[in-house]
């Protein structure tokens, strides 16, 4: 299964609630245990992007805070917020679609995912997906 495609399918759900197009799926043992899209604008939360309601997701699921074994597909780079949850969370590999060269915290502006001062190190792999830098340039474009 392509779980990029997967996270796609998430940010198209949030597209079509007017929040930033942006999803998250986490695999264990190859099947996608969590799917989320951010939820900003309809919750109200600044901390309901797509990585944290996705991590808090696959908690529940493992009934576990550690990720260990997991993978997160994400369309863009996460934000410092994301990064650090992810590494708190010990997912193991983390697959970007598209970086943020404004906020990313995983390599593009500051690297808290592989930062040696943090108790985790997080295998990070860049796939740069063109549909996930289009679907989040429409969007910003179109609200301008």
């Amino acid at each position: 299964m392509d779980y990029m495609k997967a996270a796609l399918e998430q940010a198209r759900i949030a597209l079509g609630k007017n929040e930033v197009p942006v999803g998250a799926v986490i695999v264990k043992d190859d099947q996608i245990i969590a799917e989320a899209h951010n939820l900003k604008e309809s919750l109200k939360d600044p901390t309901a992007h797509a990585e944290i309601l996705a991590i808090r997701k696959a908690c529940e699921v493992l009934d576990n805070w550690r990720l260990t074994g997991c993978s997160m597909y994400v369309t863009l780079e996460p934000c410092p917020m994301c990064a650090s949850a992810i590494a708190q969370s010990r997912i193991r590999n983390l697959y970007i679609g598209a970086p943020d060269i404004d906020g990313g915290a995983c390599g593009s502006v500051i690297n808290i995912v592989q930062n040696h001062h943090i108790n985790n190190y997080l295998n990070v792999h860049w796939v740069y997906n063109q549909e996930c830098s289009d679907i989040l340039s429409n969007f910003f474009r179109g609200r301008r």
